[in-house]
Formats: C-alpha cells, structure tokens, sequence
C-alpha cells in the first residue's frame, strides 16, 4: 500500500469545536507548542465502534496538561463526546484516535501566560503497528543510548509532546540497524520503558514491570496487570537491572498501539515468546474486541 502523507488525506479533524477539512487543519509555524513543546496527547483505539477505555485516556490528557501548567477549556465528558463524533463523522469504527492539545502562537517566547489553548483529535485506519509475522517471532530490540528523565527535571509521568523526541531519536536508530525497537533505561541505570510501550518479563510464572512513578502508566499496562491478576498470576512491580534480563524465560511489551507484543531479543538477551505471554496478547484482543 502506498505512503500518504498525513496531511494530504480525506476526511475530517475536529479543530476548537468545528470539524474542519483534513488538509485544511493547519496551524501557524510560530505556534507555541512547535517551538517550546508546550503539547500533550493520547494515542486511543477504536474496536467495533467503541473506544477502548476512552475516559481514562480522556482523564489522563487533562492531567497531562495540568502538569504543562494549561488547562483543557473542554471537561473529559466533552472529550470523550468529541472523540466518539470525530470516529461517526469519518465513517470509521475500527481505528486510532489522536486527541492533542496545544498552545497557540500568541507569545512566541518562554513566557506562554497569554497564549490560547487548542484542542484537535484525529482518527485514522490503524493496521499493526509491527509486521504481523515480525510480532509473532518476538520483536528484536536494542538497547537506547537515551534514557528517561529524572522526574525531578521533566514532567515525565505526563504524556507529553517534548519527552517523545528521545524516543524518536531511539526507535530510528534501532530501525537503521534492523531492530523494531528500542529499550530504555531510565536515569538511574534500571530497566524503564520502549520507546512507545510498557514491558513485561516473565520468571517462573511470575509476571515483573518496572515502576511507573516516572514514566508514563500506560493504560494497556493497567489493563494487562489487571487480567494477569484476574487469572491468579502474581504480578511484581519493582526496579528492574539490565542484568537480571538473563534470568527471565519471557517479555512482552504493551501500549495502545502495539496492544500486547512478544518480544524475542533486547541487545545480547533472548527471550521466547511463550505460554504466558501469548495466553495474554490473546485475551487482550479479546477483552478489546468485546469477545469475552
């Protein structure tokens, strides 16, 4: 299938309150967030018509703004209302769903005390993040040569724009170098996050994921430790080293986007996608699906 470019596509992004045309929801070069990073955003799936836990999404956008210092002019009833109208009015229900809200071009400089805030949500067709046949072998992951902030210096439990770019800068070059993806640590040295995931190991049957208390506590994460938990699996979370991934048989990461995906290699370490993991990937598509 060909690339199209996001900005030269059909349909409709719901821009502060009316549905503008795709190629005309455009917004200056001098806007505030282009500049300065002042923007937050969720990344949500639509399943059959229905947005997988949108108002917990739609909860954690409101508090990713606050903790950017600006507030959402739109309650998270409205947002919710906002994305399901957007989906209608593409005709889409299967697909991904981009709330993002910003600062305007008013003040182009630090200071952003008088600058507008805006609010858009996108909905596009949403295919498998990774090959399908690459997922079911495991991803191959290398390790970042970035790490995640010390909260202490970044508002890292939020969702924001600006604290993408290392992720950026990551998963490029883990794709240059013939990885799908790229693990990260955080500032202290232990095991924090991929470069759009949550991850999960697995040690005789015993699920482990790192703490989220400064990285983002990704919904699926939630949503994954929740039906681990239901099915009598023991779930610990706690600082994870580099070395213990030796003494782990599985790993799988989870997001929105990349649902639950086993992962067979992060640097020297292997891993096979096994029973634990491909039980949960499978209930997962479920639950999402409304199958259970």
């Amino acid at each position: 299938m060909a690339f199209v470019p996001f900005d030269d596509r059909d349909g409709w992004i719901w821009v502060d309150g009316d549905f503008v045309p795709w190629r005309e929801a455009k917004t200056h070069v001098l806007t505030h967030a282009l500049h300065y990073g002042s923007s937050v955003f969720e990344g949500e799936r639509m399943y059959g018509g229905e947005i997988f836990k949108l108002t917990p999404h739609s909860e954690r956008l409101k508090r990713s703004a606050e903790l950017l210092d600006f507030e959402i002019p739109y309650s998270v009833a409205e947002i919710d209302a906002i994305c399901n109208d957007t989906c209608a009015r593409n005709g889409l229900t299967d697909c991904y769903v981009r709330p993002v809200a910003f600062l305007g071009p008013e003040q182009t400089s630090v200071s952003a005390l008088n600058n507008k805030v805006h609010l858009a949500v996108a909905v596009w067709d949403w295919p498998s993040y990774f090959d399908p046949e690459v997922k079911a072998r495991g991803l191959r992951l290398e390790w970042s040569k970035w790490r995640r902030p010390d909260p202490a210096t970044a508002p890292t439990t939020a969702k924001a724009a600006g604290l993408y770019m290392i992720c950026t800068m990551s998963k490029n070059a883990a794709e240059r170098r013939g990885f799908a993806d790229a693990m990260m640590l955080d500032w202290r040295g232990f095991v924090a996050e991929a470069t759009g995931a949550n991850v999960f190991f697995v040690k005789d049957g015993v699920l482990h994921t790192p703490r989220v208390d400064h990285i983002l506590d990704g919904i699926t994460r939630q949503t994954v430790i929740e039906i681990a938990q239901a099915k009598g699996i023991e779930v610990v979370v706690r600082d994870i080293r580099p070395e213990e991934l030796s003494d782990f048989s599985e790993c799988f990461l989870t997001g929105t986007a990349v649902e639950v995906t086993p992962v067979s290699e992060i640097g020297d370490y292997r891993f096979t996608p096994g029973a634990l993991s491909l039980d949960l990937m499978e209930h997962y598509g479920r639950l999402v699906r409304r199958q259970l």
